[in-house]
């Protein structure tokens, strides 16, 4: 019986999964996915031709990706470019380029083929040569001939001087016991070698470089008859301890055992995974001021998070490195890893003084210098790190040191250095009691703050929160950088000295001999109880200077007149408080009068309605005011301005004549048009 076709949409479903599945096996791995820009590069010196960087007064020669390769740089060193046969293919005399691929032979005959007759000398040697001559399927990562002549000379006389052992074993654990190509070395795995099942373990980074064992592979995927073989740049030592083991046997690590041991990680450090330690050595724990250090070995969590800082959630090789990256650290902050020539860069210094111990759950990298992270700081601590060394001073000098180094929950609003270009002031009883208004009570993080929030300080001041769409300001001052949290206090960097409100709006004008004239035109305007309540007015008060610049009789007039005072006086009110730092390239404000505000800076000076502010940010407990020496008037109010005076039919017609006339000029074919409309307007000027 004919079984009945598939109805048409599963039919389509079924093809759209095949390529689906198709497209998805295509994937090329990130190695791939870099040699076939090289390829490219390198197709106009003929077939299989690869384009490679070549580190300049080195060797070391690099298949890169396209910011590599337009920045002609390696770890911040100029390159070279070189041409030269792609993997698997090699020259013809009197041909371009490199036409032939390399003869299928066995691995024996392909190690010659490849850049490494050492290790083919040294299969003889040991009588590994009638292995891998023999029908099978293998796979070798075969150190080129100069990784075995940079090997110290005790160590190669040791492997060479009892051949039928050392050195045999040596190169099984150089072997996998089947074929495995670039596509199937998968990041974070391990393979077992034929040398005792011992693990290979494998990384293949994003930017296409592949390592065994941190050993770089640098010619890939040559194709033999018994299996496949891949060019590597170091002779790879078995690896049988875990970063713990390596820890604990290592004599320059002997602070960090018992800092390891003190801090509970011994779990972490022996468990499955794959990490890299950067490990602090005896020397870089000496380097700390000792009531540092004690005060940190002293405290478990702090020093669990010095140790997490220690240690990135990823192995990572040094010869994978060929730009500086962000790397993320158990402890949860990042650590810029880069490199320098042949040196490997932390934050861009230069202080890694062993690489790339090989462990079976990673690698380790021993530092001379302990990388102490914000959480395990006091704010003192944190202060002297940073753009705040002047504000940390001055808190020195008002004996507030205690608050700065002790376990109080926290949060410091400290100045940042610029804010004292005007010079630094004196510290005597009001700057020691301001300063104690820069202390805020509990620990703090700048993105739970919300709007209207109210913050206590030491010295009994209510600071409140303002969250613009651009800033976030405390007070008069806003936020300039991000929070640096420490081990019991949190610093937030401002952008000036922040001035806590001493009174309402009323009790401020009237407490500023400036305001004399506004605070008599407010009692009279009826207006001193609406700028005594509680609210959130921002007020753009004119000063002495404001009135007397005003016309005798225009300023009687509206002394004399309680309403339009009123009215005036309400267009300098908004009911939003709006500090200077919130203040972009324009902010309109609607104001009590009803009409808008214009709030914008020019050259660093705030401006409202395009009229330079005298003074910023007078904080009150119930607003903020600007000090204007103008008196502000409302659209309604302003002289009319020529546009907008209304349209005089005679003038409207005489423009419109001279328009014609022109165009007359300019194309005599309209003239007779343009005489006969001009006559008929001077007979009837209201028509046309």
């Amino acid at each position: 019986m004919q079984r009945p076709a598939p109805p048409p949409l599963l039919l389509a479903l079924a093809l759209a999964l095949a390529l689906v599945l198709s497209l998805a096996g295509a994937a090329k791995s990130p190695y791939q996915q870099v040699l076939q820009p090289s390829r490219l590069r390198g197709r106009q010196h003929g077939p299989n031709v690869c384009a490679v960087q070549k580190l300049i007064g080195t060797n070391r020669k690099y298949f890169t990706n396209c910011k590599q390769w337009y920045q002609r740089k390696i770890c911040g060193k100029s390159t070279v470019i070189s041409y030269e046969c792609c993997p698997g293919y090699e020259k013809v005399p009197g041909e371009k380029g490199c036409p032939a691929a390399l003869p299928l032979s066995n691995i024996y005959e392909t190690l010659g083929l490849v850049g490494s007759s050492t290790t083919q000398l040294y299969s003889d040697r040991s009588n590994l040569r009638t292995e891998i001559e023999a029908p099978g399927s293998f796979t070798i990562f075969a150190p080129s001939n100069l990784a075995w002549a940079s090997l110290p000379a005790e160590t190669l006389d040791s492997l060479v001087s009892n051949v039928n052992i050392e050195l045999l074993n040596a190169l099984r654990y150089h072997m996998v016991n089947r074929r495995v190509l670039t596509d199937d070395l998968k990041h974070g795995t391990s393979l077992s070698s034929m040398y005792q099942n011992l693990s290979l373990q494998v990384h293949h980074y994003p930017n296409g470089i592949v390592t065994v064992n941190c050993a770089r592979l640098l010619k890939a995927d040559h194709q033999a008859t018994n299996g496949v073989v891949h060019l590597i740049d170091k002779v790879i030592a078995t690896t049988t301890n875990n970063i713990l083991q390596v820890v604990e046997i290592e004599e320059s690590l002997e602070t960090l055992r018992a800092a390891v041991a003190a801090s509970g990680l011994n779990n972490l450090l022996e468990s499955e995974g794959q990490f890299t330690l950067l490990a602090p050595t005896n020397e870089a724990f000496e380097k700390i001021p000792q009531e540092t250090l004690n005060r940190i070995l002293g405290d478990p969590e702090a020093l669990r998070d010095l140790l997490n800082h220690h240690i990135l959630k990823s192995a990572m090789c040094a010869e994978a490195i060929i730009a500086g990256l962000a790397m993320e650290t158990l402890e949860g902050t990042t650590l810029e890893v880069g490199c320098s020539g042949e040196e490997l860069t932390l934050n861009g210094r230069p202080i890694i003084a062993n690489k790339d111990v090989v462990a079976t759950n990673g690698v380790v990298h021993f530092v001379n210098e302990l990388l102490i992270p914000d959480a395990a700081k006091t704010l003192f601590e944190l202060g002297q790190e940073s753009e705040v060394t002047t504000s940390i001073d001055l808190f020195r000098q008002a004996g507030l040191s205690s608050h700065l180094t002790g376990n109080e929950r926290l949060t410091l609003l400290a100045p940042i250095k610029s804010a004292f270009k005007d010079g630094i002031p004196r510290v005597d009883n009001n700057l020691k009691n301001l300063l104690r208004d820069h202390i805020v009570k509990g620990q703090l993080s700048s993105k739970y703050l919300y709007h209207g929030q109210k913050l206590e300080t030491l010295g009994g001041k209510e600071l409140r929160v303002f969250v613009y769409r651009n800033n976030l300001c405390i007070e008069n001052s806003c936020i300039a950088a991000h929070d640096k949290r420490g081990r019991f206090g949190t610093m937030f960097i401002m952008e000036k000295m922040l001035t806590p409100p001493m009174g309402t709006v009323m009790d401020m004008l009237k407490a500023d001999h400036r305001f004399s004239t506004l605070v008599a035109a407010i009692q009279s305007a009826g207006l001193t109880e609406t700028l005594n309540r509680p609210g959130t007015f921002t007020v753009f008060a004119p000063t002495n200077e404001a009135f007397r610049a005003m016309p005798r009789g225009e300023l009687n007039k509206l002394m004399g007149n309680a309403k339009e005072l009123s009215n005036i006086l309400k267009y300098h009110i908004t009911d939003e408080i709006l500090v200077s730092g919130a203040v972009g390239a324009l902010v309109r404000m609607k104001s009590m009068q009803g009409d808008k505000l214009e709030v914008s800076t020019k050259n660093d000076v705030i401006q409202i309605n395009k009229e330079p502010v005298a003074e910023s940010d007078i904080m009150a407990t119930n607003g903020v005011i600007y000090a204007v020496n103008s008196v502000l008037q409302p659209q309604a109010s302003r002289p009319q301005e020529r546009g907008d005076e209304p349209a005089d039919p005679a003038l409207e017609i005489f423009k419109q004549a001279s328009a014609l006339s022109k165009v007359s000029q300019r194309n005599p074919r309209l003239a007779p048009a343009v005489s006969r409309l001009l006559a008929k307007m001077k007979g009837n000027p209201g028509t046309i």
